[in-house]
């Protein structure tokens, strides 16, 4: 054995490595059987749907949570605040202020103690005009 059989033997055994030769497979199409199986949704079905409004009337500031919840839903909601204490009246006003701006909404006074809630999916055209008392006492606190 000459010094370049060793070396060879050395660096490439090719008795160690066995190689075997697989053909390649492919799967084949599966035919047409008239009916296409498709995952697309059309968006105008989805942005077709109407639109809801909820009427709330709370009896206290535990309610605000769930018409917040109707909020981020992307449901209109007018809140009829005549049934709840002053001050959690307030307090519900201001949570519901913050959750309206989470989503890019408003809100809208209609009357003494009266709110309009928007996502940003409605739009709200007109206004009401402040013919309100000046002696209400629920406007005192805004």
């Amino acid at each position: 054995m000459g010094f370049f059989s060793k070396l060879k033997d050395y660096f490439a055994d090719d008795d160690e490595y066995e190689y075997v030769e697989q053909e390649a497979t492919y799967a084949e199409p599966e035919e047409d059987t008239g009916k296409k199986k498709r995952n697309v949704v059309s968006l105008t079905s989805v942005q077709q749907s109407t639109p809801k409004v909820v009427l709330c009337e709370p009896r206290s500031y535990d309610e605000a949570q769930e018409i917040a919840d109707h909020i981020v839903n992307r449901r209109a909601v007018i809140i009829n605040l005549q049934r709840v204490d002053h001050q959690q009246a307030m307090r519900m006003v201001d949570f519901l202020s913050g959750t309206v701006y989470a989503v890019n909404g408003d809100i809208q006074k209609l009357g003494s103690e009266t709110f309009l809630c928007t996502p940003d999916n409605v739009d709200v055209s007109g206004s009401i005009t402040d013919i309100m008392d000046s002696g209400d006492e629920f406007d005192k606190g805004w």
